[in-house]
Protein backbone atom coordinates (compact mmCIF):
# COMPACT_ATOMS: atom_id res chain seq x y z
CA UNK A 1 0.00 0.00 0.00
CA UNK A 2 0.73 3.80 -0.76
CA UNK A 3 3.47 4.44 1.93
CA UNK A 4 5.45 7.84 3.36
CA UNK A 5 9.27 8.14 4.63
CA UNK A 6 9.97 10.90 6.29
CA UNK A 7 13.72 12.56 7.12
CA UNK A 8 13.87 14.58 9.64
CA UNK A 9 15.64 16.60 10.21
CA UNK A 10 18.65 16.95 7.44
CA UNK A 11 22.00 16.67 8.38
CA UNK A 12 24.96 18.75 7.40
CA UNK A 13 22.72 21.65 6.37
CA UNK A 14 22.72 25.24 7.45
CA UNK A 15 19.09 25.56 8.95
CA UNK A 16 16.20 22.98 9.61
CA UNK A 17 14.65 21.25 6.93
CA UNK A 18 12.95 17.64 6.10
CA UNK A 19 12.30 15.07 3.08
CA UNK A 20 9.37 13.39 2.60
CA UNK A 21 9.18 10.50 0.31
CA UNK A 22 6.03 8.62 -1.40
CA UNK A 23 5.96 5.15 -2.01
CA UNK A 24 3.27 3.50 -4.56
CA UNK A 25 1.86 0.20 -3.58
CA UNK A 26 4.50 -2.02 -5.39
CA UNK A 27 7.38 0.35 -2.84
CA UNK A 28 8.34 2.30 -5.69
CA UNK A 29 8.92 6.17 -5.29
CA UNK A 30 6.47 7.90 -6.59
CA UNK A 31 7.82 11.44 -5.40
CA UNK A 32 9.32 13.46 -3.17
CA UNK A 33 9.69 17.17 -1.40
CA UNK A 34 12.14 19.02 0.31
CA UNK A 35 10.16 20.99 3.18
CA UNK A 36 11.47 24.13 4.73
CA UNK A 37 10.21 23.91 8.40
CA UNK A 38 11.45 27.13 10.09
CA UNK A 39 10.03 30.46 9.71
CA UNK A 40 11.85 33.37 9.55
CA UNK A 41 9.92 36.60 9.27
CA UNK A 42 12.38 39.48 7.88
CA UNK A 43 10.14 40.67 4.85
CA UNK A 44 7.53 41.51 7.68
CA UNK A 45 9.15 42.93 11.09
CA UNK A 46 11.60 44.86 8.97
CA UNK A 47 7.95 46.98 7.36
CA UNK A 48 8.05 50.35 8.93
CA UNK A 49 11.83 50.74 9.92
CA UNK A 50 14.47 53.04 7.97
CA UNK A 51 15.56 51.38 5.00
CA UNK A 52 19.56 52.68 6.11
CA UNK A 53 19.13 50.14 9.21
CA UNK A 54 18.76 47.36 6.71
CA UNK A 55 22.38 46.49 5.72
CA UNK A 56 22.75 45.98 9.63
CA UNK A 57 19.67 44.19 10.08
CA UNK A 58 19.60 42.06 7.44
CA UNK A 59 22.63 40.64 7.76
CA UNK A 60 21.44 38.53 10.93
CA UNK A 61 19.54 36.42 8.67
CA UNK A 62 22.59 34.58 8.35
CA UNK A 63 25.94 33.75 10.35
CA UNK A 64 27.40 32.02 7.45
CA UNK A 65 26.69 34.22 4.65
CA UNK A 66 25.82 37.86 6.66
CA UNK A 67 28.29 39.44 3.95
CA UNK A 68 25.76 38.80 0.80
CA UNK A 69 22.65 40.46 2.37
CA UNK A 70 25.11 43.04 3.81
CA UNK A 71 25.99 43.95 0.36
CA UNK A 72 22.09 43.16 -1.60
CA UNK A 73 20.51 45.67 1.15
CA UNK A 74 23.34 48.02 0.78
CA UNK A 75 22.88 47.98 -2.99
CA UNK A 76 18.87 48.67 -2.42
CA UNK A 77 20.00 51.31 -0.51
CA UNK A 78 21.82 52.54 -2.96
CA UNK A 79 19.11 52.97 -5.77
CA UNK A 80 16.49 54.41 -3.10
CA UNK A 81 19.48 57.65 -3.11
CA UNK A 82 19.98 57.30 -6.43
CA UNK A 83 23.49 58.04 -6.46
CA UNK A 84 26.24 56.04 -8.49
CA UNK A 85 29.16 55.06 -5.39
CA UNK A 86 32.66 55.78 -5.74
CA UNK A 87 35.01 53.75 -6.98
CA UNK A 88 36.53 52.24 -4.45
CA UNK A 89 33.46 51.88 -2.46
CA UNK A 90 32.81 49.46 -5.70
CA UNK A 91 36.45 47.95 -5.45
CA UNK A 92 36.36 47.46 -1.91
CA UNK A 93 32.76 45.83 -1.54
CA UNK A 94 34.06 43.50 -4.56
CA UNK A 95 36.82 42.39 -2.54
CA UNK A 96 34.35 41.74 0.48
CA UNK A 97 32.24 39.74 -1.51
CA UNK A 98 35.39 37.76 -2.64
CA UNK A 99 36.27 36.61 0.83
CA UNK A 100 33.15 35.67 0.95
CA UNK A 101 32.38 33.31 -1.50
CA UNK A 102 35.71 31.76 -0.47
CA UNK A 103 35.08 31.13 2.98
CA UNK A 104 31.27 29.98 3.01
CA UNK A 105 32.55 27.47 -0.64
CA UNK A 106 35.48 26.13 1.71
CA UNK A 107 32.86 25.62 4.46
CA UNK A 108 30.74 24.02 2.32
CA UNK A 109 33.33 21.55 0.87
CA UNK A 110 35.93 20.91 3.26
CA UNK A 111 33.20 20.55 6.07
CA UNK A 112 29.79 19.84 5.00
CA UNK A 113 30.35 17.77 1.72
CA UNK A 114 33.83 15.93 1.50
CA UNK A 115 33.24 13.11 4.44
CA UNK A 116 30.70 11.79 1.60
CA UNK A 117 33.50 11.79 -1.01
CA UNK A 118 36.63 11.13 1.33
CA UNK A 119 35.34 8.73 3.75
CA UNK A 120 32.43 7.20 1.98
CA UNK A 121 28.75 6.64 1.49
CA UNK A 122 28.49 3.85 3.21
CA UNK A 123 31.18 4.25 5.86
CA UNK A 124 30.19 4.62 9.68
CA UNK A 125 27.89 7.49 10.42
CA UNK A 126 29.28 8.25 13.53
CA UNK A 127 32.63 9.45 11.90
CA UNK A 128 31.23 10.89 8.47
CA UNK A 129 31.65 14.34 9.90
CA UNK A 130 34.62 16.86 9.82
CA UNK A 131 35.81 15.17 12.89
CA UNK A 132 35.98 11.85 11.27
CA UNK A 133 37.85 13.68 8.14
CA UNK A 134 40.41 15.34 10.70
CA UNK A 135 40.99 11.84 11.90
CA UNK A 136 41.53 10.12 8.15
CA UNK A 137 43.01 13.58 6.20
CA UNK A 138 44.33 15.67 8.82
CA UNK A 139 46.40 18.06 6.11
CA UNK A 140 43.32 18.15 3.90
CA UNK A 141 41.33 18.89 6.81
CA UNK A 142 43.90 21.52 8.12
CA UNK A 143 44.23 23.40 4.28
CA UNK A 144 40.66 23.08 4.37
CA UNK A 145 40.60 25.08 7.72
CA UNK A 146 42.93 27.63 6.64
CA UNK A 147 41.23 28.10 3.53
CA UNK A 148 38.05 29.19 4.90
CA UNK A 149 40.11 31.63 7.71
CA UNK A 150 41.48 33.38 4.73
CA UNK A 151 38.05 34.41 3.41
CA UNK A 152 37.22 35.39 6.82
CA UNK A 153 40.12 37.47 7.12
CA UNK A 154 39.73 39.16 4.09
CA UNK A 155 36.38 39.97 5.65
CA UNK A 156 37.42 41.22 8.81
CA UNK A 157 40.08 43.58 7.64
CA UNK A 158 37.36 45.43 5.74
CA UNK A 159 34.50 45.37 8.06
CA UNK A 160 35.88 44.95 11.52
CA UNK A 161 35.08 41.64 12.46
CA UNK A 162 34.23 38.33 10.57
CA UNK A 163 30.60 37.80 10.99
CA UNK A 164 27.57 40.34 10.65
CA UNK A 165 30.13 43.30 9.66
CA UNK A 166 28.32 46.67 9.95
CA UNK A 167 30.16 47.97 6.84
CA UNK A 168 28.49 48.51 3.99
CA UNK A 169 26.04 51.42 3.83
CA UNK A 170 23.72 52.84 1.06
CA UNK A 171 25.89 54.66 -1.01
CA UNK A 172 29.51 53.36 0.02
CA UNK A 173 31.24 51.65 2.88
CA UNK A 174 32.25 52.86 5.87
CA UNK A 175 35.87 52.73 5.89
CA UNK A 176 38.81 51.49 3.68
CA UNK A 177 41.47 48.82 3.70
CA UNK A 178 44.39 49.21 6.09
CA UNK A 179 47.75 49.24 5.07
CA UNK A 180 48.51 46.17 7.37
CA UNK A 181 45.62 44.39 5.99
CA UNK A 182 46.69 44.84 2.58
CA UNK A 183 49.66 43.14 3.55
CA UNK A 184 47.98 40.35 5.37
CA UNK A 185 45.70 39.65 2.48
CA UNK A 186 48.41 39.80 0.29
CA UNK A 187 50.88 36.96 2.51
CA UNK A 188 48.25 34.68 2.74
CA UNK A 189 47.33 34.59 -0.95
CA UNK A 190 50.10 31.67 -1.99
CA UNK A 191 49.15 29.40 0.70
CA UNK A 192 45.58 29.34 -0.23
CA UNK A 193 46.38 29.58 -4.24
CA UNK A 194 48.22 25.77 -3.42
CA UNK A 195 45.16 24.74 -1.47
CA UNK A 196 42.53 25.48 -4.37
CA UNK A 197 44.74 23.69 -7.21
CA UNK A 198 45.82 20.46 -5.16
CA UNK A 199 42.01 20.31 -3.90
CA UNK A 200 40.81 20.68 -7.36
CA UNK A 201 43.05 17.87 -8.47
CA UNK A 202 42.13 15.54 -5.22
CA UNK A 203 38.54 15.64 -6.50
CA UNK A 204 39.09 15.47 -10.41
CA UNK A 205 40.75 12.22 -9.24
CA UNK A 206 37.84 11.06 -7.62
CA UNK A 207 35.46 11.77 -10.10
CA UNK A 208 35.90 8.08 -11.66
CA UNK A 209 34.97 6.79 -7.97
CA UNK A 210 31.76 8.70 -7.72
CA UNK A 211 30.33 8.41 -11.74
CA UNK A 212 27.20 7.17 -10.27
CA UNK A 213 26.67 10.09 -8.12
CA UNK A 214 27.53 12.70 -10.50
CA UNK A 215 24.94 10.67 -13.19
CA UNK A 216 22.19 10.06 -10.53
CA UNK A 217 22.61 13.40 -8.23
CA UNK A 218 19.85 16.29 -9.82
CA UNK A 219 21.35 15.51 -13.71
CA UNK A 220 18.11 16.85 -15.60
CA UNK A 221 17.39 19.37 -18.15
CA UNK A 222 16.44 22.57 -16.54
CA UNK A 223 17.05 26.83 -16.94
CA UNK A 224 20.25 28.14 -15.25
CA UNK A 225 20.80 31.73 -14.49
CA UNK A 226 23.47 33.98 -12.96
CA UNK A 227 25.16 37.23 -13.39
CA UNK A 228 27.47 38.27 -16.15
CA UNK A 229 30.03 41.66 -16.90
CA UNK A 230 29.17 43.11 -20.46
CA UNK A 231 32.01 40.87 -21.42
CA UNK A 232 30.30 37.90 -20.82
CA UNK A 233 32.62 36.88 -17.68
CA UNK A 234 31.93 35.59 -14.56
CA UNK A 235 30.53 38.08 -12.76
CA UNK A 236 29.62 38.33 -8.74
CA UNK A 237 28.87 41.78 -8.22
CA UNK A 238 27.48 43.49 -10.88
CA UNK A 239 26.31 43.27 -14.23
CA UNK A 240 23.27 41.84 -16.05
CA UNK A 241 21.13 38.56 -15.64
CA UNK A 242 21.56 35.79 -18.48
CA UNK A 243 19.78 32.49 -18.69
CA UNK A 244 20.97 29.68 -20.75
CA UNK A 245 18.57 26.45 -21.32
CA UNK A 246 20.40 22.81 -20.65
CA UNK A 247 21.90 22.41 -23.81
CA UNK A 248 23.34 25.71 -23.53
CA UNK A 249 21.54 28.16 -25.43
CA UNK A 250 20.77 31.73 -24.23
CA UNK A 251 17.34 32.01 -23.09
CA UNK A 252 17.24 35.78 -22.51
CA UNK A 253 20.59 37.90 -22.25
CA UNK A 254 21.24 41.42 -20.60
CA UNK A 255 18.48 41.42 -18.18
CA UNK A 256 18.14 44.58 -16.36
CA UNK A 257 18.25 42.68 -12.41
CA UNK A 258 16.17 45.35 -11.26
CA UNK A 259 13.19 44.48 -13.71
CA UNK A 260 13.43 40.91 -11.68
CA UNK A 261 9.77 41.12 -11.56
CA UNK A 262 9.13 40.84 -15.08
CA UNK A 263 10.79 37.96 -15.61
CA UNK A 264 11.25 35.97 -12.11
CA UNK A 265 7.67 34.65 -10.95
CA UNK A 266 7.15 33.79 -7.31
CA UNK A 267 5.27 30.48 -6.21
CA UNK A 268 4.60 29.92 -2.50
CA UNK A 269 4.07 25.79 -1.70
CA UNK A 270 1.61 24.71 0.72
CA UNK A 271 4.14 21.97 2.25
CA UNK A 272 7.18 24.67 2.83
CA UNK A 273 8.46 27.74 4.24
CA UNK A 274 10.35 28.22 1.49
CA UNK A 275 9.11 30.22 -1.77
CA UNK A 276 9.57 28.66 -5.48
CA UNK A 277 10.67 31.30 -7.74
CA UNK A 278 10.87 30.32 -11.50
CA UNK A 279 11.29 32.18 -14.80
CA UNK A 280 7.87 33.73 -15.62
CA UNK A 281 8.04 33.73 -19.48
CA UNK A 282 7.95 29.90 -19.57
CA UNK A 283 5.50 29.48 -16.60
CA UNK A 284 5.24 27.44 -13.23
CA UNK A 285 6.77 23.56 -14.18
CA UNK A 286 4.15 21.29 -13.82
CA UNK A 287 4.45 19.29 -10.47
CA UNK A 288 3.17 16.28 -11.26
CA UNK A 289 5.39 13.13 -9.97
CA UNK A 290 8.00 12.32 -12.47
CA UNK A 291 7.55 14.98 -15.37
CA UNK A 292 10.25 17.22 -16.16
CA UNK A 293 9.08 19.72 -19.49
CA UNK A 294 11.94 20.59 -21.22
CA UNK A 295 9.93 23.93 -21.51
CA UNK A 296 9.34 24.54 -17.77
CA UNK A 297 10.15 27.80 -15.63
CA UNK A 298 12.42 25.95 -13.50
CA UNK A 299 16.00 27.28 -13.31
CA UNK A 300 19.05 26.42 -11.17
CA UNK A 301 21.14 29.26 -9.41
CA UNK A 302 25.27 29.69 -7.51
CA UNK A 303 28.07 27.83 -8.47
CA UNK A 304 27.09 25.09 -11.51
CA UNK A 305 25.06 28.14 -12.55
CA UNK A 306 27.26 30.76 -12.55
CA UNK A 307 29.77 28.64 -14.47
CA UNK A 308 27.12 27.38 -17.22
CA UNK A 309 25.58 30.79 -17.77
CA UNK A 310 29.50 32.62 -18.21
CA UNK A 311 31.67 32.81 -21.46
CA UNK A 312 34.56 32.26 -19.63
CA UNK A 313 36.08 32.97 -15.79
CA UNK A 314 38.47 35.92 -16.38
CA UNK A 315 41.63 34.74 -14.80
CA UNK A 316 44.10 32.28 -16.26
CA UNK A 317 43.87 29.17 -14.07
CA UNK A 318 40.18 29.17 -13.30
CA UNK A 319 39.70 29.72 -17.38
CA UNK A 320 41.76 26.34 -17.85
CA UNK A 321 39.92 24.81 -15.36
CA UNK A 322 36.29 26.01 -16.57
CA UNK A 323 37.20 24.68 -20.14
CA UNK A 324 38.28 21.14 -18.57
CA UNK A 325 35.09 21.45 -16.70
CA UNK A 326 33.03 21.89 -19.72
CA UNK A 327 34.66 19.02 -21.03
CA UNK A 328 33.98 16.58 -18.11
CA UNK A 329 30.60 17.66 -19.11
CA UNK A 330 29.83 17.58 -22.27
CA UNK A 331 29.78 21.59 -22.51
CA UNK A 332 26.75 22.81 -20.37
CA UNK A 333 26.83 20.51 -17.03
CA UNK A 334 23.26 19.83 -15.67
CA UNK A 335 24.57 17.27 -12.57
CA UNK A 336 24.08 18.67 -9.42
CA UNK A 337 27.02 16.61 -7.89
CA UNK A 338 28.98 18.89 -10.21
CA UNK A 339 28.09 22.07 -7.71
CA UNK A 340 31.28 20.52 -5.64
CA UNK A 341 33.12 21.06 -8.64
CA UNK A 342 32.34 24.63 -9.68
CA UNK A 343 32.50 25.51 -6.05
CA UNK A 344 36.37 24.59 -6.32
CA UNK A 345 36.89 26.17 -9.40
CA UNK A 346 35.12 29.95 -7.90
CA UNK A 347 37.65 29.83 -5.11
CA UNK A 348 40.51 29.62 -7.21
CA UNK A 349 38.64 32.18 -9.51
CA UNK A 350 38.33 34.32 -6.38
CA UNK A 351 41.67 33.93 -5.59
CA UNK A 352 42.92 35.03 -8.74
CA UNK A 353 40.58 38.29 -8.68
CA UNK A 354 41.92 39.27 -5.33
CA UNK A 355 45.72 38.77 -6.14
CA UNK A 356 44.21 41.47 -8.92
CA UNK A 357 43.05 43.99 -6.45
CA UNK A 358 45.12 43.60 -3.82
CA UNK A 359 47.64 45.87 -6.23
CA UNK A 360 45.17 48.24 -7.21
CA UNK A 361 46.52 51.48 -6.68
CA UNK A 362 42.59 52.96 -6.44
CA UNK A 363 41.76 50.44 -3.94
CA UNK A 364 41.15 52.82 -1.28
CA UNK A 365 41.47 56.00 -2.78
CA UNK A 366 38.83 58.45 -1.66
CA UNK A 367 36.17 59.26 -1.28
CA UNK A 368 34.54 55.91 0.08
CA UNK A 369 30.82 57.00 0.26
CA UNK A 370 28.67 58.87 -1.63
CA UNK A 371 25.94 61.69 0.17
CA UNK A 372 22.52 61.73 -0.51
CA UNK A 373 18.97 61.45 0.98
CA UNK A 374 15.55 59.29 -0.74
CA UNK A 375 15.73 60.07 -4.17
CA UNK A 376 13.40 57.31 -4.81
CA UNK A 377 11.08 55.43 -3.22
CA UNK A 378 12.17 51.92 -4.64
CA UNK A 379 15.31 50.12 -4.78
CA UNK A 380 16.28 46.55 -5.76
CA UNK A 381 20.13 45.11 -4.52
CA UNK A 382 21.05 42.39 -6.44
CA UNK A 383 24.29 40.11 -5.55
CA UNK A 384 26.02 36.98 -6.29
CA UNK A 385 25.77 34.84 -3.02
CA UNK A 386 27.67 32.38 -2.78
CA UNK A 387 24.59 29.85 -3.33
CA UNK A 388 23.37 32.05 -6.07
CA UNK A 389 21.86 35.00 -7.03
CA UNK A 390 20.46 37.18 -4.35
CA UNK A 391 17.77 40.09 -4.69
CA UNK A 392 16.84 42.49 -2.00
CA UNK A 393 13.80 44.80 -3.43
CA UNK A 394 12.83 47.77 -0.76
CA UNK A 395 9.96 50.08 -0.89
CA UNK A 396 10.11 53.16 1.43
CA UNK A 397 7.99 56.24 2.00
CA UNK A 398 9.45 60.00 1.11
CA UNK A 399 10.83 59.95 4.96
CA UNK A 400 12.71 56.21 4.06
CA UNK A 401 10.55 54.37 6.36
CA UNK A 402 10.01 50.44 4.83
CA UNK A 403 6.68 49.89 2.82
CA UNK A 404 7.55 47.05 1.93
CA UNK A 405 10.22 44.33 1.79
CA UNK A 406 10.89 41.35 -0.51
CA UNK A 407 13.98 38.98 -0.56
CA UNK A 408 14.46 36.15 -3.02
CA UNK A 409 17.37 34.14 -2.32
CA UNK A 410 18.94 31.33 -3.87
CA UNK A 411 17.89 28.69 -1.62
CA UNK A 412 14.46 29.43 -2.81
CA UNK A 413 15.44 29.46 -6.63
CA UNK A 414 16.89 26.32 -6.36
CA UNK A 415 14.10 24.93 -4.43
CA UNK A 416 11.98 23.27 -7.41
CA UNK A 417 15.06 22.03 -8.49
CA UNK A 418 16.45 20.24 -4.96
CA UNK A 419 12.57 18.65 -4.98
CA UNK A 420 13.51 16.98 -8.10
CA UNK A 421 17.08 15.90 -7.34
CA UNK A 422 15.74 14.17 -4.19
CA UNK A 423 12.99 12.12 -5.58
CA UNK A 424 15.42 11.42 -8.62
CA UNK A 425 18.14 10.01 -5.91
CA UNK A 426 14.86 7.92 -4.23
CA UNK A 427 14.03 6.19 -7.16
CA UNK A 428 17.45 4.79 -7.84
CA UNK A 429 18.22 3.97 -4.67
CA UNK A 430 14.89 3.31 -2.48
CA UNK A 431 12.61 -0.26 -3.38
CA UNK A 432 10.55 -1.24 -0.80
CA UNK A 433 9.79 -0.29 2.89
CA UNK A 434 13.40 -1.10 4.14
CA UNK A 435 15.50 2.24 4.56
CA UNK A 436 19.46 1.67 4.41
CA UNK A 437 21.38 4.09 5.76
CA UNK A 438 23.14 4.64 3.11
CA UNK A 439 20.20 5.72 0.85
CA UNK A 440 19.22 8.16 3.02
CA UNK A 441 22.98 10.01 3.31
CA UNK A 442 22.69 9.85 -0.24
CA UNK A 443 19.20 11.56 -0.87
CA UNK A 444 20.30 14.06 2.04
CA UNK A 445 23.94 14.70 -0.05
CA UNK A 446 21.50 15.46 -2.96
CA UNK A 447 20.25 18.40 -1.28
CA UNK A 448 23.98 18.82 0.40
CA UNK A 449 24.92 19.30 -2.83
CA UNK A 450 23.28 22.71 -3.52
CA UNK A 451 24.42 23.76 0.41
CA UNK A 452 21.20 25.07 1.01
CA UNK A 453 21.48 27.88 3.50
CA UNK A 454 17.95 28.40 5.37
CA UNK A 455 18.53 30.14 8.52
CA UNK A 456 20.90 32.24 10.00
CA UNK A 457 21.42 29.01 12.12
CA UNK A 458 24.49 27.11 11.64
CA UNK A 459 25.24 23.58 10.74
CA UNK A 460 25.60 20.91 13.61
CA UNK A 461 29.31 19.83 13.33
CA UNK A 462 28.44 16.53 14.10
CA UNK A 463 25.50 14.26 13.35
CA UNK A 464 22.42 15.31 14.63
CA UNK A 465 19.06 13.01 15.50
CA UNK A 466 17.48 11.66 12.89
CA UNK A 467 13.92 10.19 12.75
CA UNK A 468 11.94 9.18 10.36
CA UNK A 469 9.07 6.96 10.22
CA UNK A 470 7.52 4.88 7.16
CA UNK A 471 3.64 5.12 6.88
CA UNK A 472 0.87 3.56 4.90
CA UNK A 473 -0.55 6.32 3.23
CA UNK A 474 -4.36 4.61 3.78
CA UNK A 475 -4.78 4.04 7.48
CA UNK A 476 -1.40 5.96 8.66
CA UNK A 477 0.50 3.25 10.47
CA UNK A 478 3.32 3.18 10.61
CA UNK A 479 5.35 -0.01 8.58
CA UNK A 480 9.15 0.57 10.11
CA UNK A 481 10.92 3.32 11.95
CA UNK A 482 14.93 4.35 11.48
CA UNK A 483 16.18 6.65 14.37
CA UNK A 484 19.73 7.80 13.93
CA UNK A 485 20.89 9.15 17.48
CA UNK A 486 23.15 11.63 18.65
CA UNK A 487 26.17 9.32 18.84
CA UNK A 488 25.80 8.33 15.26
CA UNK A 489 23.91 5.11 15.78
CA UNK A 490 21.48 3.58 13.55
CA UNK A 491 18.28 1.61 15.05
CA UNK A 492 15.30 0.26 13.15
CA UNK A 493 12.13 -1.31 14.28
CA UNK A 494 9.65 -2.62 12.63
Amino acid sequence: MPQRIIIDPVTRIEGHAKISIYLDDAGEVTDARFHVTEFRGFEKFCEGRPFWEMPGITPRICGICPVSHLLASAKAGDQILAVHIPPAAEKLRRLMNLGQIIQSHALSFFHLSSPDLLLGWESDPAQRNVFGLMAAEPDLARSGIRLRQFGQEVIQHLGGQKIHPAWAVPGGVRSALTDQGREQIRAGLLEVRSTALSTLKRFKDLLEDHASEARIFGNFPSLFMGLINPKGLWEHYQGCLRFVDSVGNIIADHLDPSQFQSFIGEAVQTDSYLKSPYYRPLGYPDQTPGLCRLESGMYRVGPLARLNVCDRMGTPLADQELQEFRQRGNGTVTSSFYYHYARLIEILACIERIEQQIEDPGLCQPPLRAQADVNQLEGVGVSEAPRGTLFHHYQVDATGLLQSVNLIIATGQNNLAMNRTVAQIARHYLHGPDIPESMLNRVEAGIRAFDPCLSCSTHAAGQMPLHIQCKSAHSGQVLSEVWRTSTGEFQVKG
